[in-house]
């Protein structure tokens, strides 16, 4: 059982989510609760800045809602999903997940989440890192590792305490998650392109299996949910 009092980040294995949070905290911590661990975790991190990145330089470009095949006559055995984004407003600080999902569009379990606090899948396939450039993070894809079962994994940026703020993502601009192969080839990338204000979680794309190969989905659509509701949405065990 994991418990998400409020748009955290959360950690799982076999215990709950508050005593699993490692990845920026550096040490394990059980007896707080999430939010009180977010809270730690931002209080060391530098605060998002306005424009602080410039977007790379996008070759294969997608609209919202287009369907792609990743691979043609071979697959790569690996896969970088980068994604990026400025802030209008400083307060929004921007998160990364990635859920990993079978044929009923739900988690293997509890523990295949990876996102900072959790940073790498039970297989070992995906991990989580956050790379030097501010406001840029990357979901780095084993293909020839991930596990059968999973059928999809969707990419998600969600703003830390968005309901409790009142942050949404209009907020935000220059959003893009990009797709590159294992020789820094572009395979994709999808420069969001709507912001709303009544969106706290934003599902930015999505890889999935169709009949053997490796398709990208451009989503660009998303809820007002925190990361506990997209948790639930996707069938981790929550309190």
């Amino acid at each position: 059982m994991i418990q998400i009092p409020e748009k955290t980040i959360p950690a799982f294995h076999s215990q709950t989510i508050l005593s699993l949070n490692t990845q920026k905290v550096r040490t394990a911590k059980s007896s707080q609760t999430i939010l009180q661990l977010n809270q730690n975790l931002r209080s060391h991190s530098p605060a998002p800045t306005i424009a602080s990145y410039r977007h790379p330089t996008f070759k294969n470009i997608v609209q919202k809602g287009q369907k792609i095949a990743l691979f043609t006559n071979s697959v790569s055995p690996s896969v970088d999903i980068l994604l990026g984004w400025n802030v209008k407003k400083t307060a929004c600080d921007v998160d990364v997940s990635a859920f990993l999902l079978g044929a009923n569009q739900k988690v293997l379990g509890d523990s295949w989440f990876v996102f900072y606090g959790q940073p790498q899948s039970p297989d070992r396939s995906v991990s989580f890192e956050t790379l030097s450039t501010n406001q840029c993070e990357k979901i780095h894809i084993q293909l020839n590792q991930l596990n059968s079962v999973v059928q999809k994994i969707v990419f998600v940026l969600t703003i830390n305490e968005a309901l409790t703020r009142n942050l949404n993502f209009s907020m935000i601009e220059h959003a893009y998650i990009q797709i590159i192969d294992s020789n820094q080839h572009e395979l994709v990338s999808f420069p969001m392109s709507d912001y709303y204000e009544s969106v706290t979680s934003m599902m930015i794309g999505e890889i999935y299996l169709h009949n053997g190969i490796w398709k990208f989905h451009a989503v660009g659509n998303g809820v007002k949910e925190d990361l506990a509701g997209l948790c639930r949405r996707y069938g981790v065990n929550v309190s």
